[in-house]
């Protein structure tokens, strides 16, 4: 029994320290079973490669914008009176200067009379006093009167005059007021909800209704500040055209930039602007949720790479570019603007091979291979290209 034990136990220990050297010698060796190539160094990342284009690119600016109308007008009365007539019905089209409501006028007009006839007065008066003006200084060249009698008879013709002036504006005003018992529309517009009937008593206070302009009108809707000097510098040079496109519609409206504002908002860092659109069809509702769309301007000659060329990361902004060495080389560049999967970008001459795919395995310095069409360019540099496993 105790050589058996021996024998056991001397067994286990063999099997053990097998074991470790087992695992020791072969966890050196690749996953596939072969050594690695070029003395244990990585071998080339395969790449591909893409060369950039230069082009004009235009900076197009896209934002969401509310429709709001040059001008809406509250119609109220400037007296106290009653409606004698609505000449107008809700939602319908007005021409500037069409009568929309008549108030009783019966006073308005009395007065009106009361003036004139107290021009007429005092026109007849001073007419008779410019008669006898005319006459005392008949008299007076004959010494018949006093000068004194003349300069009295000067002064009374020159107040009766200036009374006259004072009731001919008095008549004015009483025109004037009676001009408000007919109320008219201000402008080319639609009519809004009516608030009053004929036999309404009404106060300056009073909403009769209102009138909105249709046509033009204005789309109001905020861009970055950062597009602030292109828009300046667009809008001298000319009109800046802007699109918009109405929600779960694919009509289109065009118009051009009207508005910019004088101040940037400081919290949001945005900048409110307005589009003039002419809106003869009514496409364009006051309140209404649009997409616009407009160029600000263009970069003359830019250089364009792919999107996904680019790499961000706490170092920067960046692409690698082959090196004359068949090595990966790190530029700097900085994002002018992104248009689809493409951006133009500064920091380049023009000239590099960027590397496109393939980037995630690169380190600067490190060697590359560059792909053809039929390698794909996720595939290991030592791999064949049938994708069949090298023997060891």
């Amino acid at each position: 029994m105790k050589k058996s034990s021996l024998a056991s136990l001397v067994g286990a220990i063999v099997v053990v320290v097998g074991g470790g050297w087992y695992m020791t010698h072969h966890s050196a060796e690749p996953a596939g079973g072969h050594k690695p190539l070029n003395g244990g160094q990585q071998g080339p990342t395969t790449v591909r490669i893409v060369a950039p284009v230069r082009q004009d690119v235009p900076v197009v600016l896209q934002a969401n914008g509310t429709v709001t109308p040059i001008s809406t007008v509250d119609l109220h009365p400037q007296t106290t009176s009653t409606i004698s007539k609505v000449h107008i019905k809700e939602g319908q089209f007005v021409k500037a200067g069409e009568l929309m409501f008549t108030l009783d006028d019966r006073s308005e007009r009395a007065n009106v009379d009361k003036a004139q006839a107290q021009v007429e007065r005092d026109r007849a008066a001073l007419a008779d006093y410019e008669r006898q003006y005319k006459r005392a200084l008949e008299l007076l060249d004959k010494k018949f009167i006093a000068q004194g009698a003349v300069d009295t008879l000067k002064s009374q013709v020159d107040s009766a005059r200036a009374l006259l002036n004072a009731d001919i504006a008095a008549a004015r005003a009483a025109s004037v007021d009676a001009s408000y018992t007919a109320i008219r529309a201000p402008m080319n517009g639609r009519v809004g909800a009516i608030n009053v009937y004929p036999g309404s008593l009404v106060q300056m206070t009073t909403l009769l209704t209102s009138v909105t302009q249709l046509d033009p009108i204005t789309v109001a809707f905020t861009l970055p500040e950062t597009a602030l000097a292109g828009l300046m510098a667009a809008q001298r040079e000319g009109a800046v055209p802007v699109q918009v496109k109405l929600d779960n519609s694919s009509l289109a409206v065009n118009g051009k930039l009207s508005f910019i504002d004088n101040t940037v908002d400081p919290v949001a860092g945005v900048i409110r602007v307005k589009a003039q659109f002419d809106n003869k069809d009514t496409a364009l509702w006051p309140g209404q949720y649009v997409n616009t769309q407009l160029t600000s301007h263009v970069i003359k000659d830019a250089t364009v790479i792919p999107q996904n060329a680019i790499i961000s990361n706490t170092r920067g902004t960046f692409v690698y570019a082959v090196d004359k060495d068949q090595s990966a080389k790190v530029v700097n560049i900085k994002r002018l603007y992104a248009f689809g999967e493409k951006a133009a970008v500064s920091g380049l001459n023009g000239d590099e091979q960027v590397i496109v795919d393939g980037k995630q395995n690169l380190r600067p310095g490190g060697k590359v291979r560059i792909a053809s069409a039929e390698t794909p360019a996720d595939k290991p540099a030592d791999a064949p290209a049938d994708g069949t496993k090298q023997k060891g």
